[in-house]
This record gives C-alpha cells, structure tokens and sequence, in this order.
C-alpha cells in the first residue's frame, strides 16, 4: 500500500545487546555461555532475538520455530499479503470460520477500545485509504481530503459495528475495513515469548518493533532499551531497564503522509484528523499486545485520561514527550 511500511515503529532499540554483527535472517551463536541471536523481518518491521541457552542446538530449534509461528501470524494479520485473512476480511467484510488468533487479537483490541474510550480502534483502515489516495495524487491539496470525503470515511470507522466470534467475524458496514498495525506486532511478540517460556527458556529478548524481555539480561542486571529521540536521528531521548516486561512506543514522525506532518498514521477515530499532542508515547506493560495498544491509543488522549486508564492497569508506566520536548512519566 505504501513504500514506508518498514519505518512506522522503528522507535525503540536494544540500548545495551550483546557485542556481535546481526545478518538478516541468519542465526549466530558464539560459545555455550553466550548468545544464539536471530535477525530478519516480519509484519512491517525489524525483528531480533537474543536468547542466552546452554545448548545452541537446541536454542537455534526454537528460534527456528518462533520464526515459523510469526510467519504463519503474519500469513493472519498481514495487510501487504493479499491473501492473508485481514485482507479476505476486509474485502468480502465476512470472515467464516476464522483462525483462533484472529478471534483472541480482535477480541483483546476490542478491549483495549473500551478501555480508552474508542481512541484504540482497528476499523480505522478506511482513514488510511482516505490519506493514501488523496496525497498519492497529482497536486494534492496540502490542506488533506474534503470534508466531505473525511466524513464519508468516518461513515465506515467504529469499533461497535464490529462483530466477533469463534466461528464468523463481520464488519457491520459496507466499506468497512480493519488494521492491526497498532497491536499485532505485540501479539506476535508475546507468542515467541510464551513459546520459549513454555520451552524453560528464562533469558532473552524479542524485539518485533516492540520489546518483551523474559528474565533478566544474562548477568542478571535488567536488559536496557533505548527510546529514540521522536527530533534527533541517532540520539535516545532515554533508556528503560526491562525484566519480564515489555516496551512499545508510538511517535507520530513514524509516517507522515504530507511534508509538514499535519497528517500521520495516528487518527483520531472521531475525527479523522492526526492530533499532534505528543513527540511521542512509550508504553512499559507487562506485555507487548498491551503496550502495542496502549502506546497507540495514549497518543491520541490528554494526560489526565491516560493517567485514568494507567490507574486501572497493573504494571503499566507511561513516558511522554510532549510537543515541547518535555518529558514526563505517568
């Protein structure tokens, strides 16, 4: 659909991994006190695993297997593979018989929808159709699509006309469309990170464009993540230890549709519009679906309704960088 689909969450980095090239889709693995690391590419962004394992046969077995699972997720959740189920979905708006992870991922960002009153929706597809054709075209208004178009498109956007259950899930309204992007990379995450728990694996760390840690880092110390600076290519705005937890983040500098940034792929689903209230959103949760979704949808709210919601949760802290540079935590 786009050319930029690799740059959208790139915001989060390995502050402090293990010494040691990464080749893309290749496994490394230095003595049996070291790690066994895997890099390649799934659903729209770069993923690494660092797993520290006493018998590299059996470590490079797991990741082997990880990867397989992601890419079967992927094969579900993928909106640049035509025939994956999101896209059978949103085409005939009828999914009959749907894989239980389709059913358990749409029913966690239903969820999360309630929970943030509507600012997490996944029916917002339509709104990135509405911006990718309008600045696609020749001579596009810089001012974005008509009022009348955006309203049209807002016809087709809300969580409540979706319908989901084990055996069909429906799309109320014609023309209706969803995406996961917001939230399938942390489901992706927490899968690989259950199958090496159920393994007996207690160190690593898997990073699908959001962080999960299982354990400690290797010297037992936490691993440290690095959150990009939303203005500052290369520097970090901060850096986050991490034990057992997990780490997203969502900046609008992500993907920007127009040169100036008015429009990103942040909407707010009432109004359509791209709300520039913060640089950007990082999320630590106990996992990475909940992260994912929160840090989307936390960077569409005020402060005080974040802060409601973080009060609700268990082990969820909040960073912000507002449209000042200040940073503050919740």
């Amino acid at each position: 659909m786009h050319s930029h689909r690799l740059t959208r969450r790139r915001m989060i980095t390995i502050a402090a991994a293990a010494a040691g090239s990464l080749l893309a889709g290749r496994l490394h693995a230095g003595p049996a006190s070291e790690s066994v690391r895997w890099r390649g590419s799934a659903l729209g962004a770069q993923v690494s695993i660092e797993m520290f394992h006493p018998d590299r046969a059996e470590a490079e077995l797991l990741i082997e297997r990880a990867i397989t699972e992601v890419r079967r997720l992927e094969g579900l959740f993928s909106l640049y593979q035509p025939s994956s189920a999101i896209c059978e979905l949103n085409l005939a708006g009828l999914l009959v018989a749907p894989d239980p992870d389709m059913v358990a991922l749409l029913r966690a960002s239903l969820r999360f929808a309630e929970l943030t009153g509507g600012a997490f929706d996944p029916t917002v597809q339509p709104l990135w159709r509405l911006y990718q054709e309008h600045f696609a075209a020749d001579r596009a208004d810089p001012a974005g699509p008509s009022a009348e178009r955006l309203a049209e498109a807002l016809t087709k956007v809300g969580h409540a006309r979706l319908r989901v259950s084990a055996d069909r899930i429906v799309l109320r309204r014609r023309g209706a469309a969803i995406t996961l992007n917001g939230i399938a990379q942390g489901y992706a995450t927490d899968h690989v990170v259950e199958l090496f728990r159920r393994a007996g694996v207690t160190t690593t760390l898997v990073d699908m464009g959001e962080i999960r840690a299982l354990g400690a880092g290797p010297h037992g110390t936490p691993w440290q993540v690095g959150i990009a600076h939303p203005e500052l290519p290369g520097q970090l705005s901060e850096t986050i230890p991490l034990v057992d937890r997990a780490v997203a983040t969502s900046a609008a500098t992500g993907f920007r549709f127009d040169p100036d940034g008015r429009f990103t792929h942040l909407f707010d689903p009432l109004s359509g519009r791209s709300p520039l209230l913060y640089r950007s959103v990082s999320v630590v949760a106990p996992t990475a679906t909940e992260a994912d979704a929160l840090s989307t949808a936390f960077s569409l709210m005020p402060a005080a309704a974040i802060r409601d919601v973080v009060d609700s949760r268990t082990g969820v802290d909040v960073h912000l960088v507002d449209r000042n540079g200040i940073t503050s935590r919740l």
